[in-house]
């Protein structure tokens, strides 16, 4: 398709990671942050915030726990994060409580979150420069909560790098426009339609198997679900109660697991769990009976997921 010459700016967007060493322009982080936070925003709430790491050791110890050298070296770094404290506290200054409405809470911090967050990545493409969304922190989660100083109801969602680069990358294929754009229902896609989506995505891998590429983030055994693990627990100790309100469906996920007993003690100011079957028990401990089920949880997980892959 032959784009409008008004919108080259997407065009030429790229995933840049290696970056030259040099600041950017006067006035440009300002213009920057500016146009995110010109973005859309739920109920006017605006529910998100960057951390912009400037501490050269910082930006080093994230680089590496997050595996993204290139925090450590681009112009700018920022984590994104999901953030209802601030709208908390706002509301609690007038004399209101905070309702009880966390699911919702991830759901639009989040929103909000990534829109601002690209509306910062698509200006700073107008200035000149090229960035990289980083969902490798998701690894990284609870060290990023500790050294960033995360209170309850901050979550932090991805990284964001920005700078001159140093690298000209090939502009990345997509899937077809038909795959995405769907006409007042869903479309289904045929098995047709799947393996033209996979032809065109080939060339972005170094064997041409884009599924094989998937397969290492999304498939059993992916990265995605050791992020998964991290991810529930770290929603779960900020503060977004959808994760932690619900014990019968945590003795649910003991039964799909395969343990059919639960057990539970208070041990000084923690909390012990078990989750048991004949043939092997798993444990967990935690600052509430909510937190230690599901680290026993997690465990039995983890050594399901093993067992059956």
């Amino acid at each position: 398709m032959t784009h409008d010459p008004r919108l080259e700016v997407f065009a030429n967007h790229r995933t840049v990671r290696k970056y030259k060493a040099v600041s950017l322009e006067p006035g440009h982080l300002e213009q920057i942050v500016w146009a995110a936070q010109r973005a859309p925003t739920d109920a006017t709430a605006q529910m998100y915030s960057f951390v912009r790491l400037t501490n050269p050791a910082l930006r080093e110890e994230i680089a590496r726990v997050s595996n993204n050298p290139h925090m450590a070296t681009a112009s700018e770094t920022f984590i994104v994060l999901a953030d209802v404290n601030r709208l908390k506290g706002l509301l609690e200054l007038k004399g209101y409580d905070f309702g009880n409405w966390s699911a919702a809470a991830i759901h639009f911090a989040i929103g909000d979150a990534v829109m601002a967050a690209q509306n910062m990545l698509v200006a700073a493409e107008l200035l000149g420069y090229q960035g990289c969304w980083i969902g490798g922190i998701l690894g990284a989660l609870e060290h990023l909560v500790e050294v960033l100083e995360l209170p309850e109801g901050v979550l932090p969602f991805a990284g964001l790098t920005i700078g001159v680069p140093d690298e000209t990358p090939p502009v990345r294929p997509r899937i077809q426009t038909e795959l995405v754009l769907h006409e007042n229902k869903y479309h289904k896609p045929t098995e047709s339609e799947l393996e033209t989506a996979l032809e065109r995505m080939a060339p972005i891998t170094a064997r041409g198997d884009w599924a094989q590429t998937l397969s290492r983030y999304f498939a059993v055994g992916g990265t995605m679900e050791a992020r998964e693990i991290t991810l529930r627990k770290v929603m779960a100790s900020q503060g977004f109660a959808h994760v932690s309100s619900d014990l019968n469906a945590l003795f649910a996920r003991t039964l799909e697991a395969g343990y059919a007993e639960l057990l539970i003690r208070k041990v000084g100011s923690e909390y012990q769990a078990w989750v048991d079957r004949p043939d092997r028990a798993h444990g967990g401990t935690g600052s509430s009976p909510y937190m230690a089920i599901l680290n026993a949880i997690l465990e039995a997980e983890k050594d399901t997921a093993t067992i059956n892959h």
